[in-house]
């Protein structure tokens, strides 16, 4: 959320994602034959907030936005993390009651959709959606304030399907400091190392998107279970303060974990950063339509503000950001931490999304791309998806591990 073959054979059956088609997009026989028998995964997504406005059905296909069925169908996404999101500046119960919400609108948009969509909290309920031809729907949880300082509260959220909790989101939470607020933490407190602890043991993966630093190395000391960060990208080639490190990525990648890139334009393009930061009206500008057109309703902001931003880079007011930044940062987390410990996070309907990937139909895309840098099928299929399907396969058997179980 923004505010602020080795054979195709490899893959697993793609069942009716074979009928799929681009046709958008110019996209050679072999990364389409690739792309659609492979489970492709997306950490982050924030289509829960229209979730919230009952004219929106995900089952039909919207004309805004990047998230419905039939467009996650068109694309071969296989499997989505829904994500649970609330303003950091809203604490306590009622910070628990929405986000009890939202998981709530979660469960019925995939009730209201057996036949296209079924709920998964495990790699193997994936895979098992995947053979049956149905998207698998995950949840995660955007923010460690949502706990309310309860671990009852994380308990409650696992038992409804939360699989994995990014420990803060742009400000600080009671006892983990973010990458965009002033520290007051020193990282994880004593709690926050308990809460990290008790993530462990239900299953729930430890997010660090968003994270400050020192908050990422107390969570990866404390973690018996790999991290990984849902949407994040490459500091070494955009300066973001929630971006990773060279040497966090290799470090995550140390002990298992996977750094799934976002493709949020000012996370993925130094220029158009500099541009944002040169000229601070123009955001102001952004958000002040944006409220104009959307008053509070935070799923019409979220879709609207990405829609403005890209009347701005037409009007030349803001740099233009090509999909091909995407690969670029693709590119340098697999030359740092290894092909092993990348994947997929694109902050679809959170965020502003680069020319050639506004949607989910787009997806494709990045596996041409990939393929064409030389990348092997092995290689793609493991970044499309493979990769957090093994963090999440560790993840649980760490969880039965400290269950007492095998």
């Amino acid at each position: 959320m923004l505010r602020t073959f080795v054979a195709v054979g490899l893959c697993v059956s793609a069942g009716a994602f074979l009928a799929a088609a681009v046709t958008a997009d110019d996209i050679s026989a072999r990364a389409k034959k690739l792309h659609f028998f492979c489970i492709v995964v997306d950490t982050h997504d924030d289509t829960t907030q229209r979730f919230l406005d009952v004219k929106f059905d995900i089952g039909e296909r919207s004309s805004s936005g990047s998230i419905d069925v039939p467009r996650m169908k068109e694309g071969g996404l296989g499997a989505i993390f829904f994500s649970i999101w609330i303003p950091s500046k809203i604490t306590g119960p009622e910070a628990v009651n929405r986000a009890m919400t939202q998981i709530d609108a979660v469960r019925e948009q995939v009730r209201k959709h057996p036949k296209d969509m079924t709920l998964a909290t495990t790699a193997a309920e994936v895979r098992e959606a995947r053979k049956q031809g149905k998207i698998a729907a995950l949840i995660g949880v955007e923010g460690g304030h949502m706990i309310n300082a309860s671990l009852a509260v994380l308990r409650s959220y696992a038992a409804l399907g939360v699989r994995y909790m990014t420990l803060t989101h742009s400000g600080n939470d009671e006892w983990a400091d973010s990458s965009t607020d002033k520290a007051v933490h020193n990282g994880l407190t004593d709690f926050g190392k308990d809460v990290v602890r008790e993530m462990n043991r239900l299953g729930i993966m430890v997010d660090i998107s968003h994270v400050s630093d020192k908050t990422f190395y107390d969570a990866l000391e404390t973690s018996k279970a790999p991290l990984f960060a849902s949407h994040s990208s490459c500091r070494a080639i955009c300066d973001a303060p929630r971006n990773m490190t060279d040497q966090m990525m290799k470090d995550l990648a140390s002990k298992g974990g996977v750094v799934q890139i976002n493709y949020h334009v000012g996370f993925l393009s130094q220029e158009f950063r500099d541009a944002e930061k040169a000229d601070p009206e123009i955001n102001k500008a952004i958000s002040a339509e944006v409220t104009k057109r959307c008053g509070e309703n935070e799923g019409c902001q979220l879709i609207e503000g990405d829609k403005i931003t890209r009347e701005y880079v037409e009007q030349g007011k803001l740099p233009r950001v090509d999909f091909s930044k995407i690969i670029e940062h693709i590119d340098h987390a697999v030359k740092v931490a290894g092909v092993d410990h990348v994947g997929l996070g694109s902050d679809f309907d959170g965020a502003n999304m680069p020319y050639g990937m506004e949607d989910a139909t787009k997806l494709p895309k990045i596996t041409e791309a990939l393929l064409k840098k030389g990348y092997s099928e092995g290689d793609v299929k493991k970044i499309l998806g493979e990769n957090t399907l093994r963090v999440m396969t560790e993840v649980e058997r760490v969880s039965r591990e400290l269950n007492g179980g095998k």
